[in-house]
């Protein structure tokens, strides 16, 4: 599906922050910008390797930015433009973050190409707790499920 002129110059914006990311030596080669109403308000690229945070990707970076910067937990009539397909991990904070589209650049199997290759995670979802190559040990605690007994009772809770 083509985009229109606009919508190109975010997804370059989102391609010119891949490649300062890189460059800079920060992470990999992903850049991610967040629009609403026609004006970027989230950017970010990935600055896993300078943080040693492995959640340091581009869409983590500009959600956090555009939430920030909009005061919500939510990017409700925002887009997101990211330089690749998002990773496992990012399509779950983004689903969390519900924005109406996603336009990407790279696809997963481009990221592949280089090395940048989830197909093992989504692999590992499908799979049962006791099938996975990172033990899962379930513990049930009385207190643990306690607490969320509290939260479904919780008056002015904000649910999300």
């Amino acid at each position: 599906m083509p985009i229109s002129s606009d919508e190109q110059k975010f997804l370059e914006r989102a391609i010119e922050l891949s490649d300062r990311g890189m460059t800079g030596l920060h992470g990999g080669p992903f850049g991610c910008v967040i629009v609403k109403d026609g004006a970027i308000v989230g950017e970010g690229y990935n600055q896993v390797t300078t943080t040693n945070d492995p959640t340091a990707h581009a869409e983590i970076a500009a959600i956090r930015d555009a939430c920030k910067r909009l005061a919500t937990y939510q990017l409700t009539g925002c887009d997101i433009y990211t330089s690749c397909e998002p990773c496992p991990m990012c399509l779950g904070a983004i689903y969390w973050a519900r924005p109406n589209r996603v336009i990407f650049a790279n696809t997963k199997q481009d990221a592949a190409a280089i090395n940048f290759d989830d197909q093992f995670i989504y692999d590992e979802i499908d799979k049962c707790r006791d099938e996975r190559q990172i033990e899962f040990i379930h513990a049930p605690h009385k207190d643990a499920l306690a607490i969320f007994e509290k939260w479904k009772n919780l008056e002015g809770r904000k649910e999300y």
